[in-house]
């Protein structure tokens, strides 16, 4: 009876099974092993990451892949351009990837039985210059133009930013942005007087508004080495 109360637990039962087949120094040679393997591994990926590459297909086995994750390098320019991000190679990447990004990328290799190269970051310009960062996504290409997202981190973009960024997408915003500034200011500006002198003076103003946002507006965003968002979305070139 007082066997039966003293009965092992499971894990005195797995100590004891585990003393049969194998010692604590031969255990620990085995852990240690295991530890500097993997340690190998993951400095060969974050080397790979930090290391330009022309890769632009990987053998993956496509039973294996989330659909959720793949996308077309289509999908990824409107992103980009949409709220002013750079997807570019990941050896220009200036701040530190994660370990869980190396972890995921460890994982994809054992499971498709490869080594993977060609990553690409999307993020905003600053992550690529600046400790500081928001949203970036790791991908890796696929082949055809497609690439699958590996993970994801850091913080959100702000809600807002794409309406921020919408005036300098391209040349067209641009022009649309500065015509509605135009038209306010026209609205605003008291022409009683000056419309009894001279004639179609709202729209001389309008036009000389006009004018004039192109040119105060487009001299300062050119002066400070910045550019449209399509334009500079998968340039290595420093543009803010």
């Amino acid at each position: 009876m007082k066997m039966i109360l003293n009965k092992p637990t499971l894990i005195e039962a797995l100590l004891k099974n585990r003393k049969k087949t194998i010692s604590e120094k031969e255990l620990l040679n085995e852990v240690k092993a295991i530890l500097d393997q993997n340690e190998i591994e993951r400095n060969q990926i974050k080397q790979t990451l930090e290391t330009e590459s022309s890769t632009n297909a990987n053998k993956f086995e496509l039973d294996l892949l989330e659909t959720n994750s793949i996308f077309h390098i289509n999908q990824i320019k409107k992103v980009s351009i949409d709220y002013r991000l750079r997807f570019l190679d990941s050896s220009l990447f200036k701040n530190e990837i994660p370990e869980e990004a190396i972890s995921k990328i460890s994982n994809l290799e054992k499971t498709h039985n490869t080594n993977l190269s060609g990553f690409k970051i999307m993020a905003p310009s600053k992550a690529f210059n600046l400790k500081k960062y928001d949203d970036p996504l790791l991908f890796a290409p696929i082949g055809n133009d497609y690439y699958y997202l590996i993970h994801k981190w850091g913080n959100d973009l702000a809600w807002y930013r794409r309406l921020l960024v919408l005036p300098i997408k391209n040349i067209v915003n641009f022009i649309v942005f500065c015509l509605i500034i135009s038209l306010i200011g026209t609205y605003l500006t008291p022409t009683n007087s000056l419309s009894k002198s001279v004639e179609f003076a709202p729209i001389i103003i309008f036009l000389f508004m006009f004018k004039s946002m192109v040119a105060s507006i487009g001299y300062y965003f050119f002066m400070m080495g910045k550019n449209f968002n399509d334009s500079i979305w998968n340039r290595a070139f420093k543009e803010n």
